[in-house]
């Protein structure tokens, strides 16, 4: 009887290691990488914008660097923010003195329902970025093409590397720039693009404003679950 009892008790641990091995291997892990700007192929993956595209004088520009000097490789997003327009442009704008590099959209879209924080390595300049998830456009009316937009600023401080945590549900719905007043849940599980991007003005109080250069290092970029 005493060893049917232990066999029973050896049976019983067995099962319990079983399932909860199967319950660890199931489980995702607390982070994942959306963008790691550790080679130059990740520049294939984004795009860069400007008030250039409508009459204004910014330029903005995206690299990898560290290569030369041995140092660990970062992405550099840096340029020039302008206030002015170009002479003789047709273009009526609302403002200028704004630039961005905005990513391909994913193939498809990546879920990230299972996360709750995008979290980002930076080293900057003292300015204020902005970040932005687009999710798949079920806002806006039938027939609109534009993605839906949700940002949140980042400081980022000046000559050091941060790690910048942004909870997902600090992002706010916008439309062309501006926060839509009407209360809205993003839907993190249809997530289609990513954007930084830096304005002139605007921002929080005491970060770096006003027109001149920009620069904004850029190590990695990833999805946790606190």
């Amino acid at each position: 009887m005493s060893r049917f009892r232990a066999l029973l008790q050896a049976s019983v641990a067995a099962t319990k290691r079983a399932l909860a091995w199967n319950v660890e291997d199931l489980m995702l892990p607390s982070e994942r990488f959306v963008f790691n700007f550790n080679s130059k192929e990740e520049l294939n993956r984004w795009h860069l914008y400007s008030d250039s595209e409508y009459g204004g004088l910014s330029s903005a520009s995206l690299e990898i660097t560290g290569a030369e000097s041995g140092h660990e490789l970062s992405g550099l997003f840096s340029g020039n923010l302008s206030l002015d327009v170009a002479e003789g442009s047709t273009w009526r704008m609302n403002r200028s003195g704004f630039c961005g590099m905005r990513s391909k959209k994913f193939n498809g879209f990546i879920d990230l329902d299972s996360y709750d924080t995008i979290a980002m390595r930076l080293r900057g300049d003292g300015r204020c970025y902005i970040s932005t998830i687009y999710t798949e456009n079920w806002i806006n009316s039938p027939g609109q093409q534009d993605d839906n937009s949700w940002q949140a600023f980042v400081f980022v401080p000046k000559d050091q590397w941060h790690i910048a945590k942004i909870p997902l549900d600090r992002y706010l719905p916008t439309w062309k720039g501006n926060v839509i007043s009407t209360k809205l849940e993003m839907n993190p599980s249809r997530i289609l693009a990513m954007s930084l991007s830096v304005n002139a003005e605007g921002g929080i109080p005491g970060a770096k404003s006003g027109p001149g250069d920009f620069r904004l290092e850029i190590d990695w970029i990833k999805a946790l679950r606190t």
